[in-house]
């Protein structure tokens, strides 16, 4: 088979690990890549929004199936464009993709579908969003509709914090477009979890549990990020948690896209909050997560290809050719960012110690954000690099992360020293 894998970041660089262990690939493209990718894969100058490029390039090439990574082209449509043109692709359709490029949209069908969520209110105007805020107690939270690569939530502890997010997002334009409709939503107590399953629209096969961590800074202070570190499993996601998840929330989820005349196929990433109550949907995705993408890769056994190709083709009830194995070691990511990341950041600093880890046994450092000159590794973007490792159980893995972690540096290097400390203090 030949796949092409849509992305450059570390999520990308993930798939394209993966999918190159497959017996069934003889020859593996990514569009545009990276320096790194490019050790695994043939890279092509093709932008994830060039979707008529890339569905050219797929013809060109003659692709078998074609992998998108980031959510920015699922939601130009590149599904419905390829799907036009006869080509297989992994991802789902412009209407479906909705689930995550609108955040109202989402809300809606949570609320018409009867699935647990924070209740909420959706403004485009700031002093009606202001009135909803000063009539609800805080803290709560405000999102802007659109993508803001997972920096357009805010949490905001009072009303004061509220109404200067609302300035932020429809006064200020600080999301650009993004933010041309914002949510309001309560603010949800307890510990959150990233669920993942694939779908072909009627059938669901969980991927493992994870667990991202969003803010920047240890303790879950700062603002949020794109994701600084994620672990796999999540403890809080037990068995009968993960039951409940499939039977409360992705059952109806699937019924109200149907509702709607939509048929989901790919991958549906449910951002939740376990409460005491239970689980409750914070957001939803409409493609791997990032940084999560890579401890989950790392842990499953399986063959990625053929569940994909059984998820496109409306095969994944055929559990015996399809079921996904993973390995019981626990993995961990811990995100390695740039100076001033999630704000502006430096580039351009000679990157250390990644010589020392070319033939690491115990994990794998994924390239989110980095080029190379000269044989020199540079930083080029906000999340650089995401060491990823397994272990015996999380503590182990938590200990070979950071070994790892502590060959590398650059100038301006920041992390987060307590990735996965809730699922230590579980055990």
């Amino acid at each position: 088979m030949k796949i092409l894998v849509i992305g450059s970041g570390g999520r990308e660089h993930a798939l394209v690990w993966k999918i190159s262990q497959s017996p069934k690939v003889n020859q593996l493209f990514c569009a545009p890549g990276s320096a790194a990718i490019g050790e695994l894969a043939q890279c092509v100058a093709v932008n994830p929004e060039q979707i008529e490029k890339l569905a050219d390039l797929a013809e060109k090439e003659k692709i078998d199936l074609t992998v998108v990574g980031p959510e920015l082209p699922l939601t130009l449509g590149i599904a419905d464009l390829f799907e036009e043109k006869g080509l297989k692709i992994f991802g789902p359709n412009r209407a479906a993709a909705q689930l995550e490029g609108s955040k109202a949209f989402a809300k809606e069908i949570l609320k018409d579908s009867g699935i647990p969520t924070a209740s909420f209110g959706t403004f485009t105007d700031a002093a009606s969003a202001k009135r909803y805020v000063a009539k609800n107690p805080a803290p709560c939270v405000v999102k802007a509709d659109g993508l803001a690569a997972g920096k357009g939530v805010l949490i905001c502890t009072d009303h004061e914090q509220a109404e200067a997010a609302i300035d932020d997002i429809l006064v200020r334009h600080a999301f650009g477009q993004a933010g041309e409709k914002v949510v309001i939503e309560e603010f949800l107590d307890g510990e959150e979890a990233s669920f993942m399953v694939l779908t072909d629209g009627d059938h669901v096969l969980p991927l493992a549990s994870s667990q991202d961590h969003k803010r920047v800074f240890d303790n879950d202070e700062g603002p949020n990020t794109g994701g600084m570190g994620a672990y796999s499993p999540a403890p809080v996601v037990t068995s009968a948690m993960h039951q409940r998840i499939l039977h409360e929330i992705l059952k109806p989820l699937l019924s109200g896209l149907k509702n709607e005349g939509i048929r989901y196929r790919g991958v549906i990433y449910v951002g939740l909050m376990i409460t005491k109550s239970g689980p409750k949907v914070l957001e939803f995705n409409a493609r791997f997560g990032d940084p999560e993408c890579q401890p989950i890769m790392m842990r499953l056994k399986s063959d990625l290809v053929p569940l994909l190709e059984a998820t496109i083709d409306g095969k994944l009830n055929q559990v015996q050719e399809v079921q996904a194995e993973w390995y019981e070691d626990p993995a961990v990511c811990v995100v390695l960012s740039a100076r001033g990341y999630p704000g502006l950041y430096d580039k351009g600093h000679e990157i250390r110690g990644l010589d020392k880890l070319r033939h690491w046994e115990k994990g794998f450092v994924f390239h989110a954000g980095t080029t190379k000159e000269n044989g020199r590794w540079l930083t080029s973007g906000g999340r650089v690099l995401g060491v990823t490792a397994r272990g015996s159980d999380i503590g182990n893995a938590v200990t070979n992360a950071y070994a790892a972690v502590s060959q590398i540096s650059w100038d301006g290097m920041h992390y987060r020293k307590d990735i996965a400390r809730r699922a230590i203090l579980r055990n």
